[in-house]
């Protein structure tokens, strides 16, 4: 399992937007993350929730360049989180560890460049086609069949432009990516043993801090840790290997006791 410690470059992230603008303040936090058991930085410099203001490519690019090269000078495994185009084309071009879209890599346009990359791929689905995360009502059950076929359409495209299979990992979106009906991200948490099952690939889970946990505990974002610890826990045991969160270090902990208490 391998912890992705998020990073937000943004003004107006929902759980932390403007804290970490100025670069000094994201190095210090991108350290901190690393030292509380980050495996992977996965840095984003625009917001993808449904509020969120559109930001300019040339804002984006200069958003992560100012951390990007300082971040692998320490020896940083990093991943990119960007659903604009000219963004994600100068970010391959940066070699990072990894590449995450919360479209899941939609422009064949790109898939060229995806190819030449060494870069895993991170590949979620969400609702939209394209931008922020818009309130969609989506039914329960639907969700999961939903997934599926998005991801059978991801992976064929991909593979048969050149991407090696084993360079995808498979986000099946948790939150207002899956719709505005908070049981749509109980059921795929539930079904992760399915998808794990049907495709053979490494599992992401990102539910740190996530709308649907914050209602269910009615506690705003910055009280939400032991909620999200909970999904998290829930996630591993459901088959994730990868773990996307704000809070490394509550994770680590928690996994060594969950471990302790399987007899692993």
């Amino acid at each position: 399992m391998k912890i992705l410690g998020i990073l937000n470059i943004t003004e107006d992230s929902f759980s932390d937007g403007g804290k970490f603008l100025a670069p000094e303040a994201a190095l210090a936090q991108g350290e901190r993350l690393l030292k509380e058991g980050a495996d992977i930085l996965d840095i984003g410099a625009a917001s993808s929730h449904p509020d969120a203001k559109p930001v300019a490519p040339e804002t984006e690019i200069a958003r992560l360049s100012s951390v990007l090269v300082a971040l692998q000078a320490k020896g940083a495994s990093l991943s990119i989180d960007t659903f604009s185009l000219p963004v994600q084309r100068w970010a391959l071009a940066q070699q990072p560890d990894y590449l995450n879209d919360i479209h899941g890599f939609p422009d064949a346009a790109l898939y060229p460049d995806l190819a030449a990359s060494g870069a895993k791929l991170i590949v979620m689905h969400m609702v939209q086609a394209e931008g922020v995360a818009v309130r969609t009502d989506v039914p329960s059950a639907e969700i999961f069949n939903r997934v599926v076929r998005f991801f059978d359409q991801r992976i064929e495209a991909l593979v048969k432009a050149g991407v090696a299979q084993d360079r995808l990992i498979l986000d099946p979106g948790m939150g207002q990516f899956l719709g505005t009906d908070p049981e749509n991200s109980w059921i795929l948490l539930r079904r992760l043993p399915e998808l794990k099952k049907r495709f053979g690939l490494p599992l992401l889970v990102s539910v740190s801090r996530k709308g649907f946990l914050r209602r269910l505990v009615n506690r705003p974002p910055a009280d939400s840790g032991p909620a999200s610890l909970s999904a998290e826990l829930f996630a591993l045991a459901k088959g994730a290997d990868f773990i996307r969160t704000h809070a490394p270090s509550p994770l680590k902990d928690g996994l060594k006791v969950w471990q302790s208490a399987n007899g692993l």
